[in-house]
């Protein structure tokens, strides 16, 4: 167990204050990572991980659930997920990190299909063509070409082919519910809303502070969270605490008092009883369970 759940760049190097290279690729069982079997709790600022998983299987723990993973699967992780893997030794597959931010931009200009593939980390299954083919693995290939190239035109084909493979990953994915055209100023304003809270969540900001900060009245940015994030704004804060405070319960030791210091609540039992209300158990119960179904 560890005090803080820590911030990485690759494969156990600290996260650099600002993510140099817009595009990497490296295999699994190759390089620094190759006499890895599991990968304790961590988290990417900053970077999408999208993984292949051509041979092998394992567990992986996304935020606060664990799920089995056998080949051919791919693995997503948008930025901030924390995420942990253990995998048998005969796993492979390429590991694709890109800076995020530059792919939302372009994914909310292309496709809101794949912006919603970045907002949540998942598991999936890949289909295997009639000729026993990978349907994704022409575009890897390509793909793994340019980033090794190193060279600006290059790291540019790259991000193209990145972009490209999100287009058939989110194709091959179960149909990702849409709400119409989506607006781009609308979509633009949450993101910076989530971006704000993140930042100031453990403030407990009112939401007039947040509108305030954000140059938008409360009705403005209430209609822009309902229509592109199926939420209030309230619930987008009161989920981002909750996130935290889960994570800390399944990867740390600090005990409930701690994490509530953390999450800026004064009370300890004032932080319970908001846990529970949102999740059903309390602090305890939840890190109970979730340590439990480790076995």
């Amino acid at each position: 167990m560890k005090k803080r759940i820590p911030n990485y760049a690759l494969y156990g190097e600290a996260a650099l204050p600002s993510w140099q290279d817009l595009l990497h690729l490296e295999w699994i069982n190759r390089g620094r990572a190759s006499d890895l079997r599991e990968i304790s709790a961590h988290r990417h600022d900053n970077l999408l991980q999208l993984i292949y998983v051509r041979r092998g299987q394992g567990e992986v723990s996304l935020e606060n659930s664990r799920l089995r993973f056998r080949a051919p699967c791919i693995i997503l992780l948008p930025q901030r997920t924390v995420h942990a893997f253990s995998y048998s030794a005969d796993t492979d597959g390429p590991v694709i990190t890109a800076a995020q931010r530059p792919l939302e931009s372009i994914a909310r200009i292309l496709s809101p299909r794949i912006l919603a593939l970045l907002t949540r980390p998942r598991v999936f299954d890949l289909p295997w063509q009639a000729d026993g083919s990978e349907p994704i693995w022409p575009l890897i290939q390509l793909l793994e070409s340019e980033a090794g190239a190193g060279e600006g035109g290059n790291l540019a084909a790259g991000q193209a082919l990145l972009v490209a493979l999100l287009a058939r990953v989110a194709s091959l994915a179960e149909p990702v519910a849409t709400r119409g055209p989506a607006s781009g100023r609308r979509a633009a304003l949450v993101g910076q809303f989530r971006e704000l809270v993140d930042a100031q969540f453990r403030r407990h900001w009112t939401l007039g502070r947040y509108c305030e900060a954000l140059g938008v009245t409360a009705a403005t940015l209430g209609r822009a969270c309902r229509e592109e994030a199926g939420e209030a704004p309230l619930s987008i804060v009161k989920e981002r605490l909750v996130r935290e405070a889960q994570r800390q319960l399944a990867y740390t030791d600090l005990d409930v008092q701690q994490i509530a210091r953390d999450l800026g609540f004064a009370d300890a039992a004032y932080f319970a009883r908001f846990f529970r209300r949102q999740c059903g158990v309390t602090p305890s119960d939840f890190r109970a369970a979730f340590l439990g179904s480790a076995g």
